[in-house]
């Protein structure tokens, strides 16, 4: 059969991350045929007179490369001929469909090894006709995620029977194929991380793929400093048709390229983060954490207050016992108002010349029953929030290594394509006279003109 009579769209057309071939077992035959074929698209094989067309499957493309090939029962399709051999004429049916990434390298293709007279493609209105009528009631199961997965690491749990018992987990550095593995991997994650789980978003991603986008806070406990690992993500949930359970869970981290089962850059990613540095038991700003990055984080930021005053520089301390004093009880009041973290120094230009040093106040206090400042150079100003980009660092946060991270977190920014504002914020964690300087947590924080979580 020449190459000529297949209506094939080149992989290096497709602009996807990898090549995808299947290996289909006919049971007519018993014989082996592999082909790659394009997604999206629907498939008819007609052999030499002796079986009648037949659909083997479709494949379909979900949330970053996830894929799912579909058996069809040999759906009509007008446009299709139809050349029935003499007398019974089985169907080709497909017995085991397989899957293998191979990057952009299709060189390892084989021939089709069964002789066939030729392959027609479906057109898209005959598969949406045919094909794209959902027997399972995906808004139900995507309601259903929204419900299930809040309970993922707490006592309740999330629902097992909504799992088929052969279960495919993945992620970079972990790999199941049972619930009974599935349920394990959940159990030992909640006992030696104690982890939090934030869901922001589920959609459907394909006939039988749901996407969720997710952030996990953990803390490693065995360590004596509780080191904090915050992964963020996408999950493609795959739906087993012939059930209506979920068949397969993947996980893939924003932090690193490489998310196949086992990445060394993924088990990396663990280990840097494993950092030592020291977070005092105050009150901070509340913020969420939407998106982890290998160069920062992206936070929202709740709304909070400060008392601030002209500083010198970013790594200065110019004015702190002026702004501490007031939460010390140097106001119109004498107040003493409870401590927090971290201590803010902000440059407002873009020079990062004019800086204002500034304490958060508690968030139980407001605009209204906070008393006035007792000098003239402290004010009381409430801080909107909104989204920023944070760059942690540990050790001494001296002018040059604050300016070099500046300097590069913005360039991070731009690259993605996103637009910081004008100006920065060092953030200081820790009292510099009562911590080693290896442990003081530091970071800087650039707000963004906006940032949309997809």
């Amino acid at each position: 059969m020449g190459k000529e009579r297949y209506p094939f769209v080149p992989m290096k057309q497709l602009k996807k991350p990898e090549a995808i071939f299947s290996l289909v077992r006919l049971y007519s035959t018993g014989r082996t045929a592999v082909r790659n074929f394009e997604f999206r698209s629907t498939y008819a094989f007609i052999t030499n007179g002796k079986h009648q067309p037949t659909v083997l499957w479709r494949q379909d493309i979900g949330d970053k490369g996830s894929r799912w090939s579909e058996h069809l029962e040999s759906p009509s399709f007008p446009n299709l001929p139809s050349t029935p051999g003499p007398g019974f004429c089985r169907p080709c049916v497909a017995r085991a469909i397989k899957r293998r990434h191979q990057g952009n390298n299709l060189s390892n293709l084989g021939p089709v090894r069964l002789k066939l007279k030729w392959i027609q493609r479906a057109s898209p209105e005959d598969q949406a006709e045919s094909l794209l009528k959902p027997t399972i009631n995906m808004d139900r199961l995507v309601e259903f995620l929204y419900d299930d997965l809040p309970h993922l690491f707490d006592d309740q749990g999330i629902d097992r029977t909504a799992y088929d018992e052969r279960v495919k987990f993945r992620d970079p550095i972990t790999k199941h194929d049972t619930l009974s593995g599935y349920l394990f991997n959940i159990a030992f994650l909640k006992t030696v991380f104690q982890p939090m789980f934030y869901l922001h978003s589920v959609k459907q991603t394909g006939p039988y793929d749901i996407t969720t986008r997710w952030t996990m806070v953990m803390k490693f406990m065995p360590l004596p400093w509780k080191p904090e690992l915050i992964f963020t993500g996408t999950s493609v949930m795959g739906i087993n048709p012939a059930t209506g359970k979920f068949c397969s869970h993947v996980d893939y981290w924003d932090s690193i390229q490489n998310n196949e089962y086992f990445s060394l850059e993924g088990l990396l990613d663990v280990f840097k983060q494993l950092r030592i540095y020291k977070t005092p038991y105050l009150e901070t700003p509340k913020y969420q954490i939407l998106k982890r990055t290998s160069n920062y984080e992206v936070r929202r930021y709740e709304p909070f207050i400060v008392v601030e005053t002209d500083g010198d520089k970013l790594s200065g301390s110019k004015g702190f016992n002026d702004v501490a004093g007031y939460i010390f009880g140097k106001n119109s009041t004498q107040e003493k108002i409870p401590m927090t973290t971290p201590v803010f120094t902000q440059a407002l230009d873009n020079k990062l010349s004019k800086v204002a040093i500034q304490i958060v106040l508690p968030l139980e206090k407001d605009m209204n029953n906070l008393p006035d400042p007792s000098q003239e150079r402290i004010s009381l100003r409430k801080v909107q929030g909104g989204m920023a980009a944070v760059l942690k660092f540990s050790g001494n946060p001296s002018e040059d290594v604050v300016l070099e991270k500046e300097m590069k977190l913005r360039k991070s920014l731009e690259s993605d394509g996103l637009r910081p504002k004008i100006g920065c914020l060092l953030a200081r964690y820790n009292d510099p006279g009562r911590t080693w300087s290896f442990m003081l947590r530091n970071e800087v924080l650039i707000w963004l003109e906006e940032f949309e979580l997809c």
